[in-house]
């Protein structure tokens, strides 16, 4: 993750602060994803009758690609210098908007919304993000994501 002063920060609210590179979204990631939550519903890890709907074959959960967020994030996000930690904190407003086919490749991009001290040395950062599917025009995700940093 890239490292910045408080104040460069602060002075990037409102502004894109970073775009993740592309990451695929492979069958391999999906069956681990769904043994790892015991989600096995069928569009997910049975191709042959995925591709009886109308995805046309596997698509990920929605929560994986939620998940992928963190993996994003180290790529685009700014973090302030002196930080100590960071945790998730939640997440506000999160839709899915389109499905992720297996085999596509998805991106985030990171909007600064607020900077907050939530406490002496604990920063609260809200993003907005966006998950591109590449060359897809409708986003797979949108999210606001809270990171609450300890410096």
């Amino acid at each position: 993750m890239p490292i910045a002063s408080l104040d460069d920060i602060r002075s990037r609210i409102g502004e894109e602060i970073g775009v993740s590179g592309w990451l695929e979204v492979t069958q391999e990631r999906i069956d681990a994803f769904a043994d790892a939550t015991e989600d096995r519903q069928f569009i997910h890890v049975d191709p042959a009758t995925a591709a009886q709907t109308p995805f046309g074959g596997p698509i990920a959960h929605g929560f994986l690609t939620l998940s992928l967020l963190s993996r994003m994030g180290a790529e685009a996000m700014l973090l302030p210098d002196g930080l100590r930690m960071a945790v998730n904190y939640g997440l506000d407003r999160v839709r899915f908007l389109a499905p992720v086919r297996s085999g596509r490749r998805v991106r985030g991009r990171f909007v600064l919304d607020s900077v907050d001290e939530k406490a002496p040395g604990q920063l609260l950062l809200r993003h907005t993000v966006t998950v591109e599917i590449e060359g897809e025009e409708k986003p797979a995700l949108t999210a606001v994501w809270l990171g609450l940093m300890f410096t």
